[in-house]
């Protein structure tokens, strides 16, 4: 007995499972880490470094635009102006005239629109600025009533700068001269020429290929879902694209005409010219049409002796572009295609300082064109929600 006991002690003894022999307190145990928190930390840490690749990215972006410009304005305004005529060249295509042929004959007739209405408006905007000083002159006298308080202010405030300083005269001044006003909006003669010939080029060949990049990018995509999808997304964005590039031009087109109409029965000389000006300036949403007001209001009182006759002309303006843009504009482009006035002066702005002039003239086409890719793609939808009306 005493032997089997001392076995059975002994076994349990050597088999019983290891128990530390004193464990303490539950509370002293060694903590294990929690993965929860390790996966939180982690996945912090991933969407800071991402954030900061996209603000890099961003960053590259913009200096690649801003540097590139010389390169690169010509191939979007190709691509804008290939999506506005690519409808007249299937239209030709319809009726067998191969595509090489009809974006040259396309070419053609616009270049020799273009050259047309540069000659005829020449002629008067030279006469324009041949009569600036004597139409200045004009207009000094009729405001002469409202400068005499501000020109009495500014004496005043010149009066008491020469006793603040006690006739001392200041050092020197070293006047660093710029480019002239016609350099920075334009550009020297030489680019402008170039970029204008790079466009063309440009132009008639992406007019000429017709569906080929289209044709290029079905080849690469492996399934044939993607394919299709590739192809609807490809002609319903080009499509609304042209629309409304096009419909705009016309509508644009058309508040000139409306424009020209106005100055012939106000009696301004050379409404041709104006009704040019106001379809151009219509490409350019408020900054336009406020320069042009101006400009208007400047020739009106350099024109007309009676100053409220003088006022019509501008006041006509302005009211052909109020009905323009509240009442016109929205029925015929839709609402789908309009954009909010936030994100238009915020794109005139970006573009203006990126590419000056020729950025803000293709701002807005650029905006919609955007918006539209947005509305096509799933993960930029909230992106063209915003940029809608």
């Amino acid at each position: 007995m005493t032997k089997g006991s001392s076995v059975e002690g002994g076994s349990s003894g050597v088999f019983a499972p290891d128990t530390p022999v004193d464990a303490g307190p539950s509370g002293a145990q060694e903590e294990q880490p929690d993965i929860r928190k390790l996966d939180a930390a982690l996945r912090d840490r991933m969407e800071v470094r991402s954030l900061a690749l996209t603000g890099l990215f961003v960053l590259a972006v913009l200096y690649t635009l801003y540097f590139a410009r010389a390169f690169l304005f010509p191939i979007v305004l190709a691509v804008m102006l290939d999506f506005l005529l690519s409808p007249i060249i299937r239209a030709l295509k319809r009726v067998r005239i191969p595509e090489p042929v009809g974006a040259a004959l396309v070419l053609l007739v616009g270049l020799g629109l273009f050259a047309g209405g540069i000659y005829s408006l020449a002629e008067p905007a030279q006469a324009w600025i041949t009569r600036a000083p004597v139409s200045i002159h004009r207009i000094e006298s009729k405001l002469r009533s409202i400068r005499g308080p501000v020109e009495q202010v500014s004496r005043t405030a010149e009066q008491v700068e020469a006793a603040t300083h006690g006739g001392q005269t200041g050092p020197d001044e070293v006047v660093v001269r710029g480019p002239r006003l016609s350099e920075r909006l334009f550009g020297t003669t030489q680019n402008l020429l170039t970029g204008a010939l790079e466009t063309i080029i440009l132009l008639y060949f992406l007019l000429a290929v017709g569906d080929l990049f289209l044709q290029k990018l079905i080849r690469v995509l492996p399934q044939l879902q993607d394919k299709k999808k590739a192809v609807a997304i490809a002609r319903e964005t080009e499509a609304q694209i042209s629309t409304y590039l096009f419909t705009a031009a016309l509508v644009n087109i058309g508040v000139g005409i409306v424009v020209a109409l106005a100055m012939t029965a106000l009696g301004m000389p050379n409404p041709m010219l104006w009704g040019v000006l106001a379809a151009l300036a219509e490409f350019v949403p408020y900054v336009g049409a406020t320069a042009l007001l101006a400009t208007l209001t400047l020739a009106g009182l350099a024109t007309f002796p009676e100053t409220g006759h003088a006022l019509l002309v501008p006041a006509s303006y302005l009211a052909i572009n109020f009905i323009q843009s509240n009442f016109i504009a929205p029925v015929i482009l839709g609402r789908r295609l309009t954009l909010n006035p936030v994100a238009i002066l915020v794109g005139l702005v970006f573009w203006w300082w990126l590419w000056g002039v020729g950025g803000a003239f293709i701002a807005v086409p650029l905006l919609v064109t955007f918006k539209i890719f947005c509305d096509h793609i799933e993960a930029l939808a909230p992106i063209g929600e915003f940029l809608g009306s």
